[in-house]
């Protein structure tokens, strides 16, 4: 058989894939521990932890398991720390007051989470109201029942002062209320709070893969979301929403969910110049806990296959319940 340059039996690309060593080497996508950022929930009426049932290995926190997580997060080498609080069921109303309150449990997690660690984490926020109203929408309700967008962004205003006041590094946007960006963008500017920085979740679809999430933050959520959250046959709605957020002042973006939309996060990887996150939702977590607690697939494996995957895709941070745990294993060189 003759060979030529670039055809069997001179090219064998297995040559490449022969030792561990020799696989490392050559990776094209690698993790580092600093591109991963952990979301956390901190719940105001609990004097322990408090596991969730749909998301083995995350609970829902007290104040000082809080600091212990952060802490532990900075010693791994984690890049940032995105806070939900959780309040007492009895603080939610209509318009989310308990999450405007500067004494309301986000404001107190992000201030006990920059005393624990200063500048050392990424400290990141959810900026929005779905965890303090009592229908459990991301915002206000008009007279008919529907989402009022305008009357939400003034919310929203008040939430990223009172979040800034707190410490927080990075308001992270998540409502998808048209205009949010520049609305919050303005409102931190004037309050001097220009050095705080907005992660827009920019493309953030309806999807099925934030089930778990809904017990995390204690949802009240009637109905659905579909009227603000982003259809997921669409594309170029993702990247229309990029571009007006970009518009906006927006300093990273994100997509979210991760692994059912890898293709969304390439346009949008390819599409800008500024930071990429994408978020490894609750379901995704789930989905694999759930699958290797049956014995059915290689739980640490499959963990690292799809954090490298959304990698991959074009994501320079990742949210991830696993952040810490995979930090870890990283500094170990697993």
């Amino acid at each position: 058989m003759t060979s030529t340059y670039g055809d069997f039996p001179g090219a064998r690309p297995r040559r490449l894939r022969t030792t561990p060593a020799m696989r490392r080497m050559v990776a094209e996508t690698r993790l580092h521990p600093a591109e991963l950022i952990l979301p956390v929930f901190l719940r105001e009426d609990i004097t322990k932890p408090a596991p969730l049932e749909a998301m083995p290995g995350v609970v829902q926190h007290t104040r000082h398991s809080l600091r212990k997580a952060a802490a532990e997060a900075v010693e791994a080498g984690v890049g940032g720390i995105m806070i939900y609080g959780v309040p007492e069921e009895s603080k939610k109303d209509a318009t989310g007051t308990a999450g405007t309150d500067p004494d309301g449990i986000l404001q107190v997690a992000i201030r006990d989470v920059r005393y624990e660690v200063g500048d050392d984490l990424v400290i990141m926020s959810d900026l929005c109201l779905d965890e303090y109203t009592d229908h459990g929408h991301c915002g206000v309700l008009d007279a008919e029942g529907r989402v009022d967008n305008d009357a939400t962004l003034e919310r929203y205003a008040e939430m990223a002062r009172v979040q800034a006041d707190a410490g927080v590094h990075t308001v992270g946007p998540s409502g998808m209320m048209d205009g949010q960006v520049r609305v919050i963008r303005e409102a931190l500017d004037a309050a001097g709070h220009q050095d705080v920085s907005i992660l827009a979740y920019t493309v953030k679809y309806a999807s099925a893969f934030y089930g778990p999430f809904r017990e995390a933050v204690g949802s009240s959520l009637k109905g659905d979301r579909k009227t603000y959250q982003q259809d997921p046959a669409n594309v170029r709605e993702s990247l229309r929403e990029l571009r007006l957020d970009l518009a906006e002042g927006a300093d990273m973006v994100m997509v979210k969910p991760g692994l059912p939309y890898l293709d969304i996060l390439r346009r949008i990887a390819d599409a800008v110049d500024v930071p990429v996150a994408a978020y490894q939702v609750s379901g995704e977590y789930a989905m694999i806990e759930a699958a290797a607690a049956n014995g059915w697939i290689d739980r640490d494996r499959a963990i690292m296959e799809a954090l490298t995957s959304v990698r991959r895709a074009g994501a320079g941070m990742i949210l991830t319940y696993w952040a810490t745990e995979v930090a870890q294993r990283l500094n170990r060189g697993e």
